[in-house]
């Protein structure tokens, strides 16, 4: 065979139907286009799943809007007026406050037990001193210390109270 010479190159035309180097790019095509039209159909596959299948919390809530709330209920209690322990001098505290329960139920169990529950409470006010519930935290933590005393069970074998919150109506250090 003879060779071209260097500055001309000598084209050769291909032969299509001897099954030579002309079937090798359009295989290497064809399976690039079943990669992408794949991953296409598990993307696909996906976001439907997600769409039909995710969180729709949107529809959970949808039906609570059109339910009334259940109003909150509340046990106003009588005043309070305790000796603090000294630190300065005498002090009292003239305290009073509505606590928040679960429902109507919790109300006639406390009221029922209105003398054991005004006794937790004088004895816990009692113990205090005015610098340890004169700033807001002090305050808070007296709350949350209510709270834990009231839901106490009243009999050794009831279950605890219902009392969700305390709220001061009336606050005075003397």
């Amino acid at each position: 065979m003879a060779t071209a010479p260097k500055g001309n190159p000598k084209v050769v035309p291909i032969d299509e139907s001897a099954g030579g180097g002309a079937s090798a790019p359009p295989k290497s095509k064809k399976k690039l286009f079943m990669i992408v039209g794949a991953a296409l159909l598990v993307a696909a596959g996906g976001g439907g799943a997600w769409f039909f299948m995710g969180d729709k919390s949107g529809e959970h809530e949808a039906p609570a809007k059109h339910e009334p709330a259940k109003p909150p209920v509340f046990i106003a209690m009588d005043p309070f007026t305790v000796n603090l322990q000294p630190e300065a001098g005498d002090q009292y505290l003239q305290v009073q406050f509505t606590l928040q329960v679960a429902d109507e139920k919790q109300v006639e169990q406390i009221k029922l037990y209105m003398p054991l529950v005004r006794s937790r409470v004088l004895m816990l006010l009692s113990s205090k001193k005015a610098s340890e519930i004169s700033t807001p935290e002090g305050k808070n933590k007296l709350q949350e210390e209510i709270v834990a005393l009231i839901k106490q069970p009243f009999t050794p074998k009831s279950s605890p109270q219902g009392v969700t919150g305390v709220f001061f109506t009336s606050f005075v250090i003397q």
